[in-house]
């Protein structure tokens, strides 16, 4: 679905005709390109992210996502400060939503990585990151933002399923972990949420 789409439903999804949500943060990453014309927008991937892993609450993950991360800043960036990553979404652990990449365009998250026989999940996905890693409970507040952000996403876009990183690039990611409750979005029901 592309801008002439878009723009019917964005009065009254809260996201604008170029596919930036007004009620997020919007800091521009770089690492996106466009997508395919025509390309159909019909995936969410669901996400864990935290820098440096299991801390919460620096600016270390919009600095991944903008390419200034310090690799002298802590022992793991010297590994990562070099990728060129970015996701659609960022949910904070207290809900605040950060957006780096328009929706329509193509936010580098998944990376190697296949749904249903498609390569390639960037070209049709959109990637929303939760803070968090494998090891801790998400926060309610994380979930509720979630479940309305995908609610505010579906109503743009046609979207078939919700799936984690881990189902995508099996074995070489595990995000968003087995600390993550698919059952919080249970409200979508198991046709669409495929972890259910």
């Amino acid at each position: 679905m592309r801008a002439a789409n878009l723009m019917g439903m964005a009065a009254n999804s809260g996201m604008s005709i170029d596919g930036w949500m007004g009620a997020a943060q919007r800091i521009d990453s770089p690492n996106a390109d466009d997508r395919s014309v025509g390309e159909a927008i019909s995936l969410i991937v669901v996400h864990s992210i935290s820098l440096p892993p299991a801390e919460f609450g620096g600016d270390d993950i919009v600095r991944l996502f903008t390419n200034t991360l310090d690799p002298d800043a802590h022992p793991y960036f010297s590994g990562i400060s070099s990728l060129r990553v970015s996701a659609h979404f960022l949910i904070r652990r207290d809900g605040e939503l950060t957006q780096f990449v328009s929706c329509l365009k193509r936010a580098w998250h998944a990376g190697l990585s296949s749904f249903n026989g498609r390569e390639n999940c960037n070209d049709f996905s959109i990637g929303i990151e939760l803070e968090g890693c494998d090891d801790s409970p998400f926060e309610d507040a994380q979930y509720v933002q979630l479940v309305a952000l995908i609610k505010l996403i579906r109503t743009c876009f046609p979207i078939d399923a919700v799936v984690g990183h881990s189902c995508v690039s099996p074995g070489r990611k595990t995000d968003p972990g087995p600390c993550f409750d698919w059952q919080r979005l249970a409200v979508f029901g198991a046709s669409l949420v495929r972890a259910l």
